[in-house]
């Protein structure tokens, strides 16, 4: 898959996060589930995680060390956004705050999405070479 094609796709589902953490929570249709927003805040990250993983194992070739660096760099990555989104919301909303939960559900779903990207290694390593 061509880089630039990932590279784009990485920064959609970056911007969808962004959109969705940022605008104004009564746009967004209340759900009656219990801690739905813990579950989504996980499964925002995970595919965060994932498609930042993708882009970078492509970026930095494939080589077998660099497989690390593409995970670790996507962790990081993924925890730093997730509370710099966090500090976005009680700075610039004000349906919103800054929720401490909210940053250990984004951590739980990037590690997760580290770990699942490391069992499905064989897998990525196709998309990525389509």
């Amino acid at each position: 898959m061509p880089k630039l094609l990932l590279l784009c796709w990485a920064i959609i589902c970056s911007g969808i996060i962004t959109y969705f953490c940022l605008t104004d929570s009564s746009n967004i249709p209340a759900v009656d589930f219990p801690s739905i927003d813990k579950i989504v805040h996980f499964c925002f990250h995970f595919g965060f995680t994932i498609s930042w993983i993708l882009f970078f194992k492509k970026e930095l070739k494939g080589i077998e060390a660099n497989d690390y660096k593409a995970y670790l760099i996507s962790f990081i990555f993924s925890v730093f956004f997730g509370i710099t989104i966090e500090i976005l919301q009680s700075v610039f909303t004000t349906t919103r705050s800054a929720d401490v939960t909210d940053v250990l559900a984004n951590t739980i779903g990037a590690t997760t999405g580290v770990f699942t990207a490391i069992a499905f290694k064989k897998l990525i390593d196709k998309i990525i070479k389509l």
